[in-house]
């Protein structure tokens, strides 16, 4: 069983499934009842998940609020068998709360508030890093793997294959990455901050980012699996950002 740590931005998604049959009286929207609530850990923590439901033995280096939704998630993560190392949150965990009706969304309600700095790499992160045989940046943009000595941390992994999949709000990968997982824009705006031509630069993008299976591929050659490179399962539910085109942010 290999060692994966991920470390990234985790938060609650919860769906609120329903039927809808009918609209208000009082303005053109439906009414959706019969409303029964499915919570998972979404963020850096759905692609932990699926790690750990592939036979992987994963820690989830992320940050949690102290709140419902914060004690929400560790307790999905734990039930997952995962290994929770938790940085701190200043304020709420982020929430996003979708609205469906005959499997399709209505609305999605986010809460959590903006990106905030979390606490600094803890010592039982830090034993997780010196022991993985692999680890997975999953950016969300909201201050994990833009803090100081988590990416110190990263830098000085030396052999041990990082896989890092950035977000438009997030800092840059660190140098020494065995693969990078940009979605087509991430991958057109670095390669025109190199001064490419615009055809370069969607030659790239399509070069390093917008196939899964290249991502899984790639992946699969430092040892994680096809689910955690690509994430579609993120996609699916709206709250990744990989390199799928049907990253929802």
């Amino acid at each position: 069983m290999s060692r994966l740590v991920v470390i990234g931005d985790a938060l609650l998604d919860r769906d609120l499934d329903g039927r809808a049959e009918r609209l208000a009286p009082d303005a053109p929207v439906p009414v959706v009842d019969a409303l029964e609530p499915h919570d998972r850990a979404g963020g850096a923590g759905l692609a932990a998940t699926i790690a750990a439901a592939s036979g992987h033995a994963v820690t989830l280096v992320c940050a949690l609020g102290d709140d419902a939704a914060g004690a929400r998630v560790r307790t999905l993560l734990e039930s997952s068998g995962i290994t929770v190392c938790d940085l701190g949150l200043p304020g709420a965990t982020p929430e996003k709360v979708r609205v469906r009706a005959g499997g399709r969304a209505l609305v999605r309600l986010d809460s959590g508030g903006e990106a905030r700095a979390c606490g600094p790499l803890s010592e039982d992160a830090r034993e997780a890093l010196a022991a993985a045989d692999a680890v997975l940046v999953s950016d969300y943009g909201r201050g994990v793997a833009a803090e100081p000595t988590v990416r110190a941390a990263l830098a000085g992994l030396g052999a041990t294959p990082l896989v890092w999949d950035p977000h438009p709000n997030g800092p840059e990968p660190v140098l020494g990455c065995a693969l990078v997982t940009p979605n087509a824009a991430e991958a057109e705006r670095a390669a025109a901050a190199l001064g490419e031509s615009a055809a370069v630069a969607a030659g790239a993008a399509a070069a390093v980012g917008e196939s899964a299976a290249v991502a899984a591929g790639a992946a699969a050659a430092v040892g994680e699996s096809a689910a955690v490179a690509a994430d579609p399962a993120a996609d699916a539910v709206g709250a990744g950002h990989t390199s799928s085109p049907l990253a929802l942010h």
